[in-house]
């Protein structure tokens, strides 16, 4: 493991035994291991790393973090330990410890390293919704069963459990591929699926076709990729993700998307698949407001409703305001034919109002560069030709890159 080490954290006024059995643990599995405390306040412990020490690591100092109040307290010592981590060139996996507060303490760290790095958080709250603590990265959640509050014939298990799988995530390593291809991030919904497959087989000797699928964090995901510098471009084809934002659904992505593009200026291809729909959950789950709308049952956990001209206005405004920021070679494409398996001739979405505001508005707002260019197609998403489109202009916008 080359000097590297799992870093064990947690708060050790209060969990300094449950830490140190972990602790003991992955040594007895022989990985190197080293307890971090992240105590709120200045405790003399049995930790290998004193709170003190990561409390010094936030950029105004310990004394941001030892404040008496616990709510700031916890906030400071997630930014110091992000930047302890970020320090240390020796992590060869995390694992935490905690409740509520001590899981977004620590996940708000792992969230700052990179996809791939081991990272386990076991957690009393790791069965009921993650997404907060988990966002885009690749957080494994392991539910604690008992509260985290000495040792007993459950928590010895379940922390066993832990420290013997974060010893194996840190020892092991993933087999070596074939060949080493330059990896480009596309984004699939079920709606835009034959075009998403369509693509990867054509460009599968080339590139390493990373696919996301676009539920909100999918394209936090593939974002993240590419501010860390992992894509050698990015083929957008499904932008629904900004529906579900704008409209309310369950699906959304944050403000940010497409930030990731504009600030690293990776060649990119988008269109506008599945941005016909807005998502929710079971057809009981639809917001009362939205009930006289048109929609469709997907499957018993998703129901589907279909967007009018004005919220594609919208949409169009919102992804064209956001192309104008990327300075890198663009190339947005505007399937004619429809935007998803559904949005076509005798389907429940065929809607060729709706589809025509989103372009109109997409060209009122985009500033067409040389570089940056809308691409009217005059096929649907899901045609042959309108995935070879794509893979055309794909070539054309990874020239010279």
């Amino acid at each position: 493991m080359d000097g590297k080490r799992v870093y064990v954290v947690g708060t050790c006024d209060t969990k300094g035994r449950e830490l140190a059995y972990v602790r003991d643990l992955i040594r007895a599995a022989g990985v190197a291991a080293a307890l971090v405390d992240v105590s709120t306040r200045d405790t003399s412990g049995s930790a290998d790393v004193a709170a003190r020490i990561v409390a010094a690591c936030h950029p105004d100092g310990a004394a941001a973090v030892f404040t008496g109040d616990r709510g700031s307290a916890v906030a400071a010592m997630a930014v110091a330990f992000e930047h302890f981590l970020l320090g240390r060139d020796d992590v060869a996996g995390v694992i935490g410890l905690g409740g509520s507060g001590n899981t977004a303490l620590v996940t708000h760290a792992m969230r700052a390293l990179p996809v791939g790095v081991p990272k386990l958080m076991v957690s009393t709250v790791a069965s009921s919704n993650v997404a907060p603590y988990v966002g885009p990265s690749d957080i494994a959640m392991m539910y604690s069963v008992t509260d985290i509050a000495g040792l007993n014939r459950i928590s010895r298990i379940i922390l066993a459990n832990a420290a013997h799988a974060i010893a194996g995530m840190a020892r092991g390593e993933a087999p070596a591929a074939a060949a080493d291809l330059p990896a480009v991030g596309l984004t699939m919904f079920g709606v835009t699926t034959p075009c998403v497959n369509r693509v990867t087989s054509l460009l599968g000797a080339r590139y390493d076709c990373l696919v996301f699928h676009a539920t909100g964090t999918g394209g936090q995901s593939m974002e993240k990729l590419a501010d860390s510098g992992l894509l050698a471009g990015v083929i957008d084809v499904t932008t629904t993700e900004v529906a579900d934002l704008l409209v309310g659904g369950v699906f959304p992505c944050t403000e940010d998307r497409f930030g990731a593009i504009a600030r690293t200026g990776l060649p990119y291809v988008g269109s506008c698949g599945a941005l016909d729909m807005v998502n929710f959950g079971a057809m009981a789950t639809v917001p009362a407001r939205f009930r006289d709308r048109v929609l469709y049952v997907h499957n018993p956990q998703v129901t589907l409703m279909r967007t009018t001209p004005e919220e594609n206005a919208q949409f169009g405004a919102w992804i064209g305001a956001r192309l104008n920021r990327c300075e890198g070679p663009v190339r947005f494409l505007l399937p004619e034919g429809g935007v998803s398996l559904i949005d076509a001739p005798g389907k429940p979405f065929h809607d060729p109002a709706a589809d025509a505001a989103l372009f109109a508005a997409l060209e009122a707002t985009v500033r067409q560069t040389a570089r940056r260019r809308l691409v009217r197609v005059p096929h649907a998403i899901n045609d042959d030709a309108f995935a070879d489109t794509v893979v055309a202009h794909f070539h054309d916008v990874t020239q010279g890159a």
